[in-house]
């Protein structure tokens, strides 16, 4: 039997304050449901009501008791906002829309904001509930600031390490605590003397980012230098890089294949083109997986999937991508025509060559299927004795091909 869509799901976003902080609707949804899901936190900010089942999130994390309950009021109690980095969204996505109401509370962030006096939209929010603190790494340059959703009471000071590792030890930390309740808090210092420690649970880090004399910054766009990878010598090269990055045009929610992805650069540097660009670096040599996992936590992109394999083989069962990169393996055979079958419709394909029998295989691939050939040749200026002269590395063939 089909169940009318009518909202027996409410999400309710509530803070440090409880009910008392809660509007008449929220308020109503949440007495009167006939079962109460939320954190044990939560549920003890909600007295007693006869008839009313609290039930606390099972551990691991599953949504599957609230879908269960189809047709039953439900209320589900979470932090905030519950669209924002919230239990909502992932209801959202499992539950039609007319079937739920959401009434949402200011949230972590929109309260951080509030007590330091900082516009909201002139600061980058970021979680590291669940989330590897790596991704900070993009956000550092001089004058940013951010907002961090800490995991935990440890959070600060192992954000406080990373920002000195990479020379901001100058930015000024707030941890605003248990925001909105009787216990809030405020801790402050500088990133290098940061001595906070047993940090509530519950906490927000800010962050004004100030840099000292060993600052790394680091752009988003394509193109970092080269000395910012580890690897073995099998790195596509910067001017190289950037090229190739422009072609493949990253997009938002874009995947990329990085096929013999060497110390990952290229999957790294489409990732860190957009928070929601996602890769998969597909290598089949151990040690370059490893310089792989290495940079992709020391340059913020710690989604990038590393595959282990060599092409074609390792990329059956792999989710079909908007862009291939190939820098690595291109002779062998049938790389190039699996990559084109694998690749989405509107997608674009990309392969370097530096050898003539690379070269070739670019060329007679490109007169069967078409795309485009271009050749870069990059010079520096490097010493002879006393003066300076052109070296120019090997020049480089690279396809792109766009797929109707």
């Amino acid at each position: 039997m089909t169940l009318p869509l009518v909202p027996w799901l409410t999400v309710v976003g509530i803070g440090e304050d409880g009910l008392d902080g809660l509007g008449n609707a929220a308020r109503r949804a949440v007495l009167t449901a006939a079962v109460l899901f939320g954190g044990r936190r939560h549920l003890e900010m909600i007295p007693e009501t006869p008839g009313q089942e609290h039930v606390p999130w099972p551990s691991p994390f599953s949504l599957d008791g609230v879908l269960a309950r189809r047709g039953t009021p439900v209320c589900v109690l979470a932090s905030g906002d519950p669209m924002h980095f919230g239990v909502g969204a992932g209801l959202s996505r499992a539950v039609p829309l007319p079937e739920m109401r959401v009434f949402p509370g200011p949230s972590s962030f929109s309260l951080a904001a509030a007590r330091l006096g900082w516009a909201l939209q002139d600061v980058t929010p970021l979680t590291a509930h669940g989330r590897s603190l790596d991704l900070v790494h993009p956000h550092l340059y001089p004058g940013a600031r951010l907002l961090i959703l800490s995991e935990d009471g440890d959070t600060p000071a192992r954000l406080a390490r990373l920002l000195t590792d990479r020379g901001f030890g100058p930015s000024r930390l707030a941890v605003l605590e248990r925001m909105g309740g009787a216990d809030e808090r405020t801790l402050e210092g500088t990133a290098a003397g940061w001595s906070g420690s047993g940090c509530a649970d519950l906490n927000v880090v800010a962050v004004d980012c100030r840099a000292g004399g060993d600052a790394r910054t680091l752009s988003t766009l394509a193109g970092l230098p080269d000395e910012a990878y580890r690897h073995d010598g099998q790195l596509t090269k910067r001017d190289v890089r950037a090229v190739a990055l422009a072609r493949l045009s990253p997009f938002p929610g874009g995947l990329l294949w990085d096929v013999g992805a060497g110390c990952g650069s290229v999957g790294i540097e489409w990732m860190r083109s957009h928070p929601a660009c996602r890769a998969v670096a597909i290598e089949a040599d151990p040690g370059r997986r490893d310089a792989i996992a290495h940079n992709r936590s020391a340059l913020g992109v710690p989604g990038l999937v590393i595959v282990a394999g060599e092409a074609p083989a390792a990329l059956s069962g792999l989710e079909a991508p908007n862009a291939v990169f190939v820098g690595g393996g291109l002779t062998v055979d049938g790389v190039l025509d699996h990559c084109w079958r694998a690749l989405k419709p509107g997608g674009v394909l990309v392969a370097n060559a530096v050898t003539l029998q690379g070269e070739a295989l670019l060329t007679g691939w490109r007169a069967r299927n078409g795309g485009e050939l271009t050749r870069v040749s990059v010079a520096h200026a490097r010493p002879v004795g006393r003066f300076d002269a052109w070296r120019t590395s090997m020049p480089v063939t690279i396809l792109s091909a766009g797929k109707a």
